[in-house]
């Protein structure tokens, strides 16, 4: 069984909303905090979910870019057809997908479908 310390959340964040669209750093940073949110409480009967939260100290996310709606959506579609739980933020009132978050898995399980990805900067 992996521990606390092997499980990772990743989040995933459009690139485009600071860079391009102009939000505030604050703002991208909320979408993410929105995203893993939902994510945990969502799946917060998962055992992988409770062990991670359990740990609180020892808690590893991983931020990674899309570079826009488009790539976010598509990341979506390919972790609903695999089978990954996850949680899809769409910003309201505005009813744009902002960011994404998995449930905490072993990196292992989860981390080919993230490949694409570079670290948000």
């Amino acid at each position: 069984m992996h521990m606390a310390s092997h499980l990772v959340q990743y989040v995933v964040l459009r690139s485009d909303l600071q860079k391009v669209m102009g939000w505030p750093l604050g703002a991208v940073v909320a979408q993410g905090c929105h995203a893993c949110s939902a994510a945990l409480h969502i799946f917060r009967a998962d055992v992988h979910t409770q062990r991670y939260l359990a740990d609180l100290g020892r808690m590893h996310k991983v931020v990674l870019a899309a570079d826009g709606e488009d790539a976010l959506r598509e990341l979506t579609e390919r972790l609903v057809a695999d089978g990954v739980d996850h949680h899809l933020w769409v910003e309201q009132p505005e009813n744009i997908a902002t960011g994404l978050a998995l449930k905490p898995y072993p990196k292992e399980e989860v981390h080919h479908h993230l490949k694409q990805f570079k670290l948000l900067k």
